[in-house]
């Protein structure tokens, strides 16, 4: 890249992707289209939804016409908890696993040596495999990678001391890598049985000390219950434990209703992770967030002024999930031996990071606070 400022001091270069005589596993091949005009492999383009050739710009239509075919299969949890999903929604992927964080990431089969594109760590591409539940559903790449570079710069634009080499440094001297970050979504009809109280406010005129009277609020408490009822579609929880959950939740929301059935097409060029959070483990965390909506509920079914809860029984059916793969950009790098990342919702282009921060920037800005403020009461005890 022509005009790209030196790493500031602290910045660890990134190692040389080397290629290698490595076996292509199945999984690796399924996400691998070669072009019918030069063999060169085909990428998903998100700003044009198809598979474009890189070297001969052959392009070709993804997805099928049928409408029919948009239709995402839930599977059945209690199947699932109790080990009972049948082979074919079992899969069986190599995977690279980070030493630093943990990611589960599938690279290339021709890549040998890269890095962690979660916390920039070197890794090895081949390492064990991973068994899981399959996909049943992708929401493509909707942001391309000048797109995603465009919302991470104006993110960066608004970073206050900041170290100026590294807002240089991630601007123009780091290519953001794509990926398809795992997630699960749960349904399911809940009817909740409630009892608790309703308090009403009411006011009475009571006479000070100071011989003054003046209005007190009580509440009038009564007890009451009842029951709720809500269908929740689409629960969705993270199933990565690479990136700090804070970064996840803040590039919310997701437009689920574009989801497309799962199809190898849409990870051409792109890498994904598999999931680390097992599905009890994610169905847990739905059931505390539908609990939460349902307390809601039952307060706004109880009305009055202010409300308590005194027991909660809810029953579930009908309850069903499925594994999802949603898409992130990602830059990992690292400034003074630490890690630090943005990610870029590659749906709305909405950003969320980690910054070090800069000692001298703040030093001088306490040093300038501290003039100004002398400056202005100088001139205070000069007018007085």
């Amino acid at each position: 890249m022509t005009n790209t400022p030196p790493p500031p001091p602290g910045f660890v270069p990134e190692p040389e992707e080397t290629e290698t005589e490595v076996s292509a596993p199945a999984r690796d091949e399924d996400h691998r289209f070669p072009c019918d005009e030069c063999g060169a492999d085909m990428r998903f383009s998100p700003a044009q939804s198809k598979l474009i050739c890189g070297h001969c710009g052959n392009e070709e239509e993804t997805g099928d016409p049928n409408p029919w075919s948009k239709t995402i299969r839930e599977l059945d949890l209690h199947a699932a908890l109790s080990a009972e999903l049948p082979e074919v929604e079992m899969e069986e992927t190599r995977v690279s696993s980070c030493p630093n964080c943990g990611a589960q990431v599938e690279f290339s089969p021709d890549i040998h040596a890269s890095e962690c594109p979660f916390c920039a760590t070197p890794v090895v591409t081949d390492t064990g495999t991973h068994r899981h539940i399959k996909p049943k559903g992708v929401l493509p790449f909707q942001l391309d990678e000048p797109a995603a570079h465009s919302a991470m710069n104006d993110w960066l634009g608004k970073l206050w001391f900041a170290p100026n080499g590294l807002q240089e440094y991630a601007r123009n001297g780091r290519k953001l890598d794509g990926i398809y970050v795992p997630y699960w979504t749960f349904d399911a009809q809940t009817r909740s049985r409630y009892t608790g109280q309703r308090g009403t406010y009411y006011y009475i005129t009571v006479r000070g000390p100071d011989g003054k009277s003046k209005r007190v609020r009580k509440i009038r408490w009564r007890n009451v219950s009842g029951n709720v009822q809500r269908f929740f579609d689409d629960v969705l929880v993270l199933a990565s434990k690479s990136l700090p959950k804070r970064y996840t939740d803040g590039l919310a929301p997701w437009g689920l209703s574009a989801l497309e059935p799962y199809s190898p097409h849409f990870l051409a060029g792109f890498r994904a992770e598999g999931y680390q959070v097992e599905l009890p483990d994610g169905f847990d965390e739905a059931c505390d967030i539908m609990d939460a909506q349902i307390r809601r509920d039952i307060k706004f079914d109880i009305g009055g002024d202010q409300q308590r809860i005194a027991s909660v029984n809810t029953q579930m059916t009908e309850e069903t999930f499925k594994h999802v793969l949603l898409p992130v950009w990602m830059a990992a790098y690292k400034y003074k031996g630490k890690s630090y990342r943005f990610v870029v919702n590659g749906q709305s282009g909405r950003v969320q990071g980690e910054r070090p921060w800069s000692a001298i920037k703040i030093t001088l800005a306490v040093i300038a606070g501290l003039a100004v403020a002398g400056a202005i009461g100088y001139f205070i005890a000069m007018n007085q």
